[in-house]
């Protein structure tokens, strides 16, 4: 099952639908760098609200996964993560650097817009 990657304006949202696999992650990274380019999106949100587990692997990915979209010159927002999520992954050392991270879809969208609105970066 491929995770699906919706457009909403100049913003891409990759919804995370179940557990992926490794192989679906590094999927979901090609397809996001690809369409950014693309489309000339300018952010991405990455909607991680069903997983009830981010492990070294995922962890790992996402940072990829958001510093390959900002190489291409789109924002990324982590959305969605469950409080037992966040304090397993602290518990094991597990971080996101310096990703932005937003509570639901909605607040990650308002941050991208803040982001783009004041022309703040982290390139």
């Amino acid at each position: 099952m491929s995770i699906p990657i919706l457009r909403q304006g100049s913003y891409l949202i990759a919804s995370i639908q179940s557990s992926p696999s490794d192989s679906e992650w590094r999927e979901m990274g090609q397809q996001l760098a690809e369409r950014v380019g693309k489309l000339r999106s300018r952010g991405v949100v990455v909607d991680v609200t069903v997983l009830d587990l981010i492990d070294s692997f995922a962890a790992r990915t996402l940072r990829e996964i958001a510093q390959t979209v900002k190489l291409r010159g789109a924002e990324p927002v982590i959305v969605g993560i469950q409080p037992d999520v966040a304090f397993s992954m602290v518990q094991l050392g597990l971080t996101l650097g310096d990703i932005e991270t937003e509570l639901d879809l909605e607040e990650g969208m308002a941050m991208l817009d803040a982001i783009l609105r004041d022309g703040r970066t982290n390139v």
